[in-house]
């Protein structure tokens, strides 16, 4: 699409642009889509500290409290595919005006629950709004910068990650032990004000499409089709029986449903589809949405239940466990804008097998020492060097994906990857919190009211010291397995990435960016 020239605009990008740098303008619009992203990506963060203090609250096993977690991000992959259709139909400012203003009031919702199925049932509300913050952002913030500067451009989207695993622990640790877990969600409210008042002042209208037309079928396909696929595998390995009326049903409906949208998706005569699949035949996009799917979900399912190793096996509060977590986050910051210009140099295929290899690394040596009285310090350097690989891994791989696109392919992508890394962090929180469950049961430990809670208070004075030492042993055996498996999962991811692009994109391959209006 090309817009309309006025005075607002220019179609030629500026002068910062062609050094390489970005200029002011993009730089503003970077703050706002920053802003927006830090307040979806705290939350996650944030929850994942105060699991524990959730399921001793509403007396809720760990299998039923991840979907506090998991029914969060299983609602952003549900509105996503909405996301393409609704940035061309009214605009993408609007849209993400729209989309803080939904999870700000989720999040106030959220904040009043009174149990576990109606916290649930607001996150779920709350995912619907946060869903279309970054894909909406994504796309603002690419198209104004241009594809030559995407790597620059998904590190700064990136600078979220880098926040919230430094400030989300330590946050809601602060909150959940001195305020009330409650405020978790609440802290959403001004920081959502002060996104509402910026992108209101900041963000300049683009162009509605009124023509493009929503792909309804495909929604009603898509839609609770991903929604009855997940819940159906991760509720069938909970209950470890796939044959049960109540998880054979909606696992088959929503794989029918999602093989049918795949179908209707890849239609001739299907001009606009929900989500354009027609862009994996590309095999940049596929093997970075393959990379994408198996990074996030090994890497996302494990941090789930790493709060949770703290506080239950260590018998740390929210906010030293909260703590502890940060030097993953301290490490990302590190390498997150160098894997950003690295990517526009070099290209991203050989970043993201870098940013694996440190990875993988960081989760074995983790995994090797995660015993119930292991080295804090043993276990920060594993959780730094694991920042250290993620800096370099997601980011690069999502633009390995974008720098191959034309001008208008870019929003279709964006909303494409979201949903694969949004579904595939689902489906790992749920596959990982099961898992673990599995592995405390096997062990004769209970699973419900604490989460892989160990005996504590007045109970727990009353039990030798050596039955203890058993106990948190077989707890941290538990965690270690669970983070074996994790590792392997990870290190398949090695395979798609194998194929990713080994080349600085093409300027001549690329539409000029979109100027912003």
């Amino acid at each position: 699409m090309t817009a309309p020239a006025s005075s607002q605009t220019k179609a030629d990008p500026p002068d910062s642009a062609s050094a390489g740098g970005l200029d002011r303008g993009v730089l503003a619009v970077a703050i706002v889509v920053v802003l927006g992203a830090i307040m979806s990506i705290l939350d996650v963060t944030v929850v994942n500290v105060a699991l524990k203090h959730l399921s001793e609250d509403f007396n809720a096993s760990l299998a039923t409290i991840q979907w506090v977690a998991t029914g969060y991000t299983l609602a952003l992959a549900t509105v996503i595919p909405v996301t393409g259709w609704a940035s061309a139909r009214f605009g993408t400012k609007r849209l993400y005006i729209l989309s803080i203003v939904l999870f700000v009031g989720g999040s106030a919702l959220a904040g009043t629950a009174w149990s576990a199925e109606s916290l649930i049932a607001f996150r779920v509300l709350q995912g619907l709004g946060g869903g279309m913050i970054m894909p909406a952002g994504m796309t603002i913030l690419t198209q104004a910068a241009g594809p030559q500067r995407v790597g620059q451009v998904m590190s700064i989207v990136g600078i979220p990650m880098l926040l919230g695993p430094i400030t989300g622990p330590i946050l809601g640790g602060w909150l959940v032990d001195d305020v009330s877990w409650r405020w978790i969600f609440y802290i959403n409210v001004p920081i959502g004000a002060v996104a509402l008042i910026l992108a209101a002042r900041i963000l300049k209208r683009d162009e509605p499409r009124p023509a493009e037309r929503l792909d309804f079928l495909g929604l009603l396909l898509l839609s609770p089709g991903l929604a009855a696929l997940i819940y159906g595998l991760a509720t069938g390995a909970e209950k470890s029986d796939f044959g049960r009326p109540d998880v054979l049903i909606p696992t088959v409906v929503g794989a029918v449903l999602t093989l049918g949208f795949v179908f209707h998706a890849l239609g001739r005569h299907n001009k606009n589809p929900l989500i354009d699949l027609r862009l994996f035949r590309r095999r940049s996009v596929a093997t970075a949405s393959g990379t994408l799917v198996l990074f996030a979900c090994a890497f996302f399912g494990a941090m789930l239940i790493l709060p949770l190793y703290y506080q239950s096996v260590r018998g740390e509060t929210a906010f030293a466990a909260g703590l502890l977590l940060a030097p993953q986050g301290v490490g990302a910051m590190i390498t997150m804008p160098i894997g950003g210009k690295l990517t526009d140099r070099v290209g991203p295929g050989r970043v993201v097998w870098i940013g694996l290899t440190v990875v993988v690394l960081g989760v074995a040596g983790f995994a090797s020492q995660l015993t119930a009285d292991a080295s804090y310090w043993g276990l920060g350097a594993a959780l730094f060097v694991m920042g250290l690989g993620m800096g370099m891994t997601m980011m690069p791989t999502m633009s390995a994906a974008m720098q191959t696109l034309q001008h208008d392919e870019v929003p279709r992508a964006s909303t494409a990857l979201n949903i694969i890394q949004q579904v595939a962090g689902s489906i790992g929180t749920a596959f990982i919190a099961v898992l673990l469950a599995s592995q405390l049961r096997s062990r004769g430990l209970p699973t419900g009211g604490a989460a892989a809670e160990a005996p504590a208070g007045a109970g727990a004075q009353q039990v030798p010291p050596e039955v203890m030492a058993q106990i948190f042993s077989k707890m941290a055996d538990a965690f270690q397995t669970t983070y074996w498996w994790s590792l392997a999962l990870l290190t398949l991811a090695f395979i798609p990435a194998l194929m990713l692009p080994r080349k600085k994109p093409e300027g001549a391959a690329v539409d000029a960016p979109m100027p912003m209006h």
